[in-house]
Order: structure tokens, then C-alpha cells, then sequence
């Protein structure tokens, strides 16, 4: 039978005032009124949902202006009242609540992916305002996952999966541990309901089995706390589902082994208690060494505060013990939800769980600026729900909290964005270490930068943090950005010699009719686009200079439109090197611009840049050609014919090394039992270079041949 608003009235006795249980009841008369005609899919009442919501909210004992915001919380967005309205009648506190929580409807997007995504993106900047508006929501998606039933099985199966990747983890991360535990074991019923029947049925035939031997534990660790006057409470804990499915498949152990298991928890009145309870058992069962995890001393990310200890308990059996107080079984419980009502009796018990909250939140915030668009923002954000941390120190011994799996790079990101983006180098322990090694608990760390230093692309594939994450993208991306509008401008520059004119005699009257009319911020944009081969320089040349194809020619300098652009090796990203063919300096060489990719620079005779000689119907190819001092080092493929002989491959790689060749990567080819082809991969800094370490080559005497491989 479904709740009513008079139980609900019932359950707020017991800790609001009359004029609040007043507010939550007007919301109700107010929901009920704009829903009416309006059923669910199991043909109930709208408004029995708004309603259910509230009581999950009751139960957390949450503030009226929570509870009114749950009653509303679908009345924007499927009803005629309006956000003015909800003001007038509730307050703007309510109606922010409402309007947080509310999906949003105006707009038209491309994938189910993407609204998912703008809509988590807008309720995390309501969450920045007000943090009520999460739990507004996690309660929302609680009633929705218990009322799952009556939906499609491809829409049951969507919202599952949305609420295993996103939800749960923020429930987990706001330390609300019931609703973690119901969302997680409701999804995983609804994504794979077989086998949630067939561990729920293993649970019931073993709950026999185990319940003496439970009662025999809790009797023996009640008598031992009450011996050395502890007042205790001793709870055999039962593993939910999903957890249980969970270490069945990431540990590969069968049913039996996880349940083999005997989980208690011990609640005591002080933290004192705690570490006193926790040597009282330790003297009746021999604890499990390594085993032991303090997170009353350092709390998890979450505000989660417990004692953790394994023991061999009798007959040998594992036992799993968690000790904390009443409070941290709230907060852990309830999490984030618990600070309202702490808030409420004017107590502060649960303010850090509450700050840490907000800094998340805060956290959540920068990575959206940072972001690119929403689905590269939730991408962030899933990466960010980590479900276990590390503890490290810095060199002063201030303690920082990092998702397992963090590097040293994430590690320089969380202390200053500067530092990570000048990191270059990293001490362990006081040893220098390597940037990629994973971080483990109690470890120092120390950051060795040096000015300027960048951030490299490779450690996108290393790193565990979203803050790292997002920092490293913001870089790069204002770094391409740059580098695009300077190839820009020499894209550009060239087109415009052609028709006898250059940047320098272009009027600021001529690039503002020109961002007028393609629609852009500024001209700087529109140099970004042309650098990326969004735009071609030719056509931009001639739209800028008002010519039009019927007169461009008597404008046009005969013979500069293929005047090559210079190439030096140092434009950075939005110069690419075709990998087929693999261009050196010192090669005859052209380019294709490619759209988000610059100019991809090929040999002038390569098949495939001939291809798209023939299909360019832009203007899109350029004519290049490389700086008398082009720098860097460029990859080049060699094939060696060799006669079979041992150490060969080392002899190369001598010749190789010995003119500063070098090497990426060497693959062999038997073609009989008498010779063998070697293909080197290697790097050099022009066709000298390159001429010289053939030669080297070439003297060997098992070398048979030796060519430069153009594909």
C-alpha cells in the first residue's frame, strides 16, 4: 500500500516544527493539484511518485525545504506551472531546488548519450549552488529504480546502467552507503536477473549453515567487550548482492569462498572505544597481518570513518570486523544526508563530511569549465567517482588523498596545476622514480619541475585522476589552439601573395566584414580554423580581399600561388608527418590540410598524396618545402636484406648507435633458412643522417642490401 502525506506528516513530527510540516504539506496540495490526470506507467497517481520521494527523504531526516523540492521536483518540467509561480508560493531556496533537479526539456540533442550528459552537466552547477539538490535526485532515482517493473526491457536496461556508472558511485562518494547498497543491488536485478535469482538463492541456502556459527561469534566477542567494560553493540553483517558478484568476478573465487567470509560490525559510544575495542578483540582472535586500515584517523574522501581489522576467527574462519561510534554509523549511513539533521539540532558532528562534500562539488565545477563539451565532462567525472584512495605525503607531511592507481603526475596536479604542467621528474621516498610508477599509501612524494617544461600527451594513458585529466586536455587544447592560429596566419599569408596583397596590408575594416560574415568571435578565429583545415586559406584569402571567382584572376600573381610553405620542424602539433611515407628534411615534400589535424606532410612522390592530389577539389593541398636548418628528429623505416649470422641484429644496432641513430623498434623476417629481412625503425635528423648510417650499414659483411622502405 502506497504511503500517504498523513504518514508523512507522521514521520516530520519527530523532528520539524509546525510550520515546516506546514511548508511540505502546501507543496503537496500544490503538486497533487498540478499532476491531476496525470498516472505513472503502473497506472497509480502522478503524484504517488513526488510523494515517495519525500518519505525517502524523511527517512534521512532531511530539512522541509529538501522535502517541499521532492514534492515539486517534476512540476516545471511536466506541468504548466513555471519556476515564478513555486517563488511566489515556496521561496526561491525551494524553487532552485526544483529548478536543479528539473531535466532539461528546451532543448533538441543528438544521442540519448549527450542529454544524459547536458543533464548531469546542469544539475552539477545547481549542485555547486546548493547540495540538496544531489540528494533531491539520488532520492528521485531511488523510487524510479524500486518502481523499474513497468518500463520497456532496452529502457529498464539504459537506466540501470546509468545508475550503476554515475549514481551509485556519487552516492557512494557523498558517503550515503543505503542508497549505494539499493542501487546497486537494483540494478544489477534489473542488468542481469538471472544470476541476482541465483546468488540471492545461494545466500538462502547457506544462511542456516551459518547462522550458529554467526551467534557463536557475536556471543564470544560480546562476552569479551563486556569483560573489559565496553559497551557494545555486535552485528553480524550480511554481504549485498552486488558486492558479492563484484569480488566473484574481479577476484575469481566461487560463492562459497566469498561467503566463507564472516562479516560483524561493533558500534561503541567514543572513539576512544573504537581502538580500545579494537585491542580487546585482537586478543581473542589472532588478527590477519597487513590487513588493518585506520580511516578514523584519516578519513576517506567520502567522510566514511571506521576501524578495519581481519581475523582468524574460530575453526579458522575469516572474520571481518568494522568498529565505529553512533555518529560515524549515521554518516556513514547516511553521509552527505546527515549534515541537515546535525544542522538542525545545532550540532557540527558531521561538518567535515559536509566540506569535503562541497570541495568535490567545487572539484566537479573547474572540471566543467575545463571541459571540451558535456559528454567529455561526465566522461571526467566517472573517472572521478573512485571507489578506493591512497594516502600520500608531501615533503612537508601534509597528507593527500588520490584515487588508487594515482602516478606522481596526478599527484603534481592535485597540489598546483602549475606544478604538474612543469613536471618533469618525481622522488619516491627520497629515490628518484619513474612519473608513470602507481602510488601507494605512506609514501612521500617530491615534484621535480623545471621552468618551461610541458605537459606531455602520453600521460593522458598513465594518469587516474579527472582533475589531472582535465588539466592536461586544457593545456594541450589552448597549446593546439595557438600553434593552429600561427599556422594560420602563414597558411593565409601565402594564399594572399598570390593575389598580390599579405596580412600586414590587410584593414581591420576588411577582417571584420569577414567575421561578420562567416559568423565567427573574431579573426583570431578564424585563423584557428583555417590552421586546422576547417576552413581553406585560398577561399578565405578571396572572401577577405572581396574577389570573386570571375576576377580573380586578373588579380592573381602568376606563379606565387604555389610558392612552398617553409617547414622547420618546430610548429608543433598542427604540423603532422604522414606515416606512410614518412617525410624527412632534405626530401622534395608536399601537404594536404586536414580538417582538425593541420597539414599532414607527405614525400612529393607518394602514392597515396598523389591520390589525394587528384580528389582535392578545395584547394586543400599546399606546396612545402623544408628550412635549410630543420630540426628534431623524424622516423624512418629501413629493410635489411642479411645472410644468417649470429649476433647480426647487435651488430646493426652498434652501427646504428655509433652515428646517433636512434632506434624505436626492429622486426625480423625469415624468408629461408639462409637469410633473413630486418625492418628498423629508426629516428634521424635528415637524409645526410640518414645517407651515413646506410653506408655504416652497408659494410657489414652478411648485409646483403639495404633500402629506405616508402609504402
Amino acid at each position: 500500500m502506497a504511503a500517504t502525506i498523513n504518514d508523512l506528516t507522521q514521520k516530520l513530527d519527530a523532528y520539524l516544527d509546525d510550520d515546516q510540516i506546514d511548508l511540505v504539506r502546501r507543496a503537496y496540495l500544490c503538486a497533487e493539484k498540478a499532476h491531476s490526470g496525470q498516472t505513472r506507467r503502473s497506472g497509480e497517481p502522478y503524484v504517488t511518485h513526488p510523494l515517495a520521494v519525500a518519505h525517502i527523504l524523511a527517512d534521512m531526516h532531511m530539512d522541509h525545504q529538501s522535502l517541499a523540492a521532492a514534492m515539486l521536483h517534476d512540476v516545471i518540467e511536466d506541468t504548466e506551472v513555471d519556476k515564478l509561480e513555486i517563488i511566489e508560493q515556496f521561496g526561491s531556496t525551494v524553487a532552485e531546488l526544483v529548478d536543479g533537479v528539473s531535466k532539461l526539456t528546451q532543448f533538441e540533442f543528438q544521442t540519448q548519450a549527450e542529454k544524459q550528459a547536458e543533464n548531469f552537466q546542469k544539475m552539477a552547477m545547481a549542485m555547486a549552488r546548493d547540495l540538496r539538490v544531489i540528494l533531491v535526485k539520488l532520492a528521485d532515482r531511488l523510487h524510479n529504480m524500486r518502481t523499474l517493473d513497468v518500463l520497456g526491457a532496452e529502457k529498464r536496461r539504459r537506466i540501470a546502467i546509468e545508475t550503476l556508472e554515475i549514481y551509485a558511485p556519487i552516492a557512494n562518494r557523498l558517503g550515503m552507503n543505503e542508497v549505494r547498497i539499493e542501487f546497486e543491488d537494483l540494478g544489477f536485478g534489473t542488468l542481469y536477473p538471472m544470476r541476482a535469482k541465483r546468488i540471492q538463492a545461494a545466500i538462502e541456502a547457506t544462511r542456516g549453515h551459518r547462522k550458529e556459527l554467526i551467534t557463536n561469534i557475536e556471543a564470544q566477542v560480546g562476552e569479551q567487550l563486556l569483560k573489559d567494560g565496553i559497551a557494545a553493540n555486535v552485528i553480524g553483517r550480511e554481504k549485498h548482492l552486488y558486492s558479492i558478484y563484484q569480488k566473484m568476478r574481479s577476484k575469481s573465487r566461487s560463492f562459497t569462498e566469498i561467503m566463507d567470509v564472516f562479516a560483524f560490525r561493533i558500534i561503541v559510544e567514543s572513539p576512544d572505544d573504537c581502538y580500545r575495542t579494537l585491542g580487546s578483540i585482537h586478543s581473542l582472535y589472532k588478527p590477519r597481518p597487513g590487513h588493518f586500515k585506520d580511516y578514523i584517523a584519516i578519513p576517506k574522501a567520502n567522510g566514511y570513518q571506521s576501524l578495519h581489522t581481519v581475523l582468524f576467527g574460530m575453526h579458522g574462519v575469516p572474520i571481518e570486523i568494522q568498529i565505529r561510534t553512533k555518529d560515524m554509523e549515521q554518516l556513514a549511513n547516511n553521509g552527505i544526508a546527515a549534515h541537515w539533521l546535525y544542522k538542525a539540532n545545532n550540532q557540527d558532528a558531521s561538518v567535515g563530511s559536509h566540506a569535503r562534500a562541497r570541495q568535490w562539488v567545487q572539484g566537479l565545477l573547474e572540471l566543467q569549465q575545463n571541459a571540451g563539451n558535456s559528454l567529455e565532462f561526465i566522461e571526467n567525472v566517472k573517472i572521478d567517482l573512485f571507489p578506493e584512495e591512497v594516502y600520500v605525503f608531501t615533503p612537508k607531511g601534509k597528507i593527500m588523498e588520490l584515487p588508487l592507481g594515482s602516478t606522481a603526475i596526478d599527484f603534481a596536479y592535485a597540489v598546483h596545476t602549475d606544478i604538474g604542467n612543469s613536471c618533469v621528474g618525481c622522488r619516491i621516498n627520497r629515490r628518484l622514480a619513474a612519473l608513470s610508477q602507481p602510488l601507494q599509501s605512506g609514501q612521500t612524494i617530491e615534484i621535480i619541475t623545471a621552468p618551461g617544461a610541458n605537459p606531455n600527451p602520453s600521460w593522458l594513458d598513465i594518469i587516474a585522476t579527472s582533475r589531472a585529466r582535465s588539466q592536461i586536455r586544457h593545456y594541450l587544447k589552448h597549446l593546439k589552439s595557438g600553434e593552429s592560429v600561427e599556422l594560420g596566419q602563414r597558411l593565409l599569408n601565402k594564399s594572399l601573395v598570390t593575389f598580390n596583397s599579405s596580412l600586414e596590408e590587410i584593414t581591420s575594416e576588411q577582417q571584420t566584414a569577414l567575421v561578420k560574415k562567416s559568423g565567427a568571435a573574431n579573426f583570431e578565429e578564424i585563423l584557428e580554423e583555417v590552421g586546422l583545415g576547417n576552413r581553406v586559406a585560398y577561399l578565405t584569402a578571396r572572401q577577405l580581399l572581396d574577389i570573386h571567382e570571375d576576377d580573380a584572376g586578373s588579380n592573381m600573381v602568376i606563379g606565387n600561388r604555389e610558392k612552398p610553405l617553409v617547414i622547420a620542424g618546430t610548429e608543433g602539433m598542427m604540423i603532422n608527418f604522414a606515416k606512410c611515407c614518412n617525410p624527412i628534411p632534405g626530401d622534395d615534400i608536399g601537404g594536404h590540410i586536414t580538417a582538425g589535424r593541420g597539414v599532414v606532410v607527405h614525400l612529393a612522390d607518394c602514392r597515396n598524396y598523389h591520390e589525394i592530389q587528384e580528389k582535392d577539389k578545395e584547394g586543400r593541398s599546399v606546396a612545402l618545402r623544408w628550412h635549410d636548418n630543420a630540426e628534431g628528429e623524424y622516423r624512418v623505416e629501413l629493410k635489411v636484406e642479411v645472410e644468417q649470422q649470429r649476433g647480426i641484429i647487435a651488430s646493426l644496432a652498434n652501427k646504428v648507435n655509433s652515428l646517433d641513430g636512434s632506434i624505436e623498434s626492429i622486426k625480423v623476417e625469415e624468408r629461408d633458412s639462409k637469410s633473413s629481412i630486418i625492418h628498423i625503425f629508426l629516428a634521424v635528423s635528415n637524409r645526410i643522417h640518414l645517407a651515413r648510417i646506410i653506408r655504416r650499414i652497408r659494410v657489414l659483411k652478411s648485409v646483403v642490401k639495404v633500402v629506405r622502405v616508402k609504402r
